[in-house]
């Protein structure tokens, strides 16, 4: 087993290498507005560390948000284009699962990242590897009494230290991490979901009503 995971759902552009033992090599790089840019160089960069080719990649597995629309859908894309041209399979995986799994806390917790808009994306998690509910998007006020006493992890939980006392690190997810929850999941049997993007609300971009009508001379 030779997996490239990769995630652009947050301002992190971060991929990793997993050998179905551990991570053997990893990239990230925050930049909210530079998705595009740095991804395909990330990837060349922890192949070259890892001393390997990409044809050597037997899976891909892809973060799905929730995230804005245009950086996550450089990951997704890129990763379904690998996938293509490689003839393996693509796998996603929710990145909040990803830095839940990275915060490896023992009791319930939440994790959130930021939507902007002063909103958060997040999830309510038993334990690292068990999310109790869907991902979902709100101002930090609105879910207060549904988190409160929580600890928490994510941008999204930094941002808001009112809603979100208990915050603290990982701010983003990690490559490495989707890597190794990939592997264990996959080790262990289970069919790992396909790289749909969790998009959760309309893109900002917007087709432009009530065009005016030019008529020809």
């Amino acid at each position: 087993m030779l997996l490239l995971a990769l995630d652009t759902a947050t301002p992190a552009v971060t991929v990793a290498l997993h050998d179905g033992s551990d991570v053997i090599a990893s990239s990230s790089q925050v930049d909210a507005r530079r998705h595009g840019e740095l991804l395909l160089p990330a990837v060349d960069r922890v192949l070259a560390e890892a001393g390997l080719r990409l044809d050597a990649v037997t899976g891909i597995v892809a973060g799905t948000g929730p995230g804005p629309y245009t950086g996550l859908r450089v990951g997704l894309m890129t990763a379904d284009a690998f996938g293509l041209a490689l003839g393996v399979p693509v796998h996603g995986l929710c990145t909040l699962d990803g830095l839940a799994f990275a915060a490896d806390l023992e009791g319930p917790f939440v994790v959130a990242t930021d939507a902007r808009r002063k909103e958060v994306y997040w999830a309510r998690y038993a334990d690292s590897r068990t999310r109790l509910t869907d991902p979902a998007v709100d101002r930090p006020a609105d879910i207060a009494g549904q988190v409160a006493g929580l600890p928490a992890v994510g941008a999204g939980a930094l941002l808001y230290p009112d809603t979100f006392p208990r915050a603290h690190e990982p701010e983003h997810v990690s490559a490495a991490a989707l890597a190794r929850l990939a592997a264990e999941k996959l080790a262990a049997g289970e069919e790992l979901p396909a790289p749909r993007p969790l998009y959760l609300r309309r893109p900002d971009a917007q087709v432009p009503k009530n065009y005016k009508v030019v008529t020809p001379k």
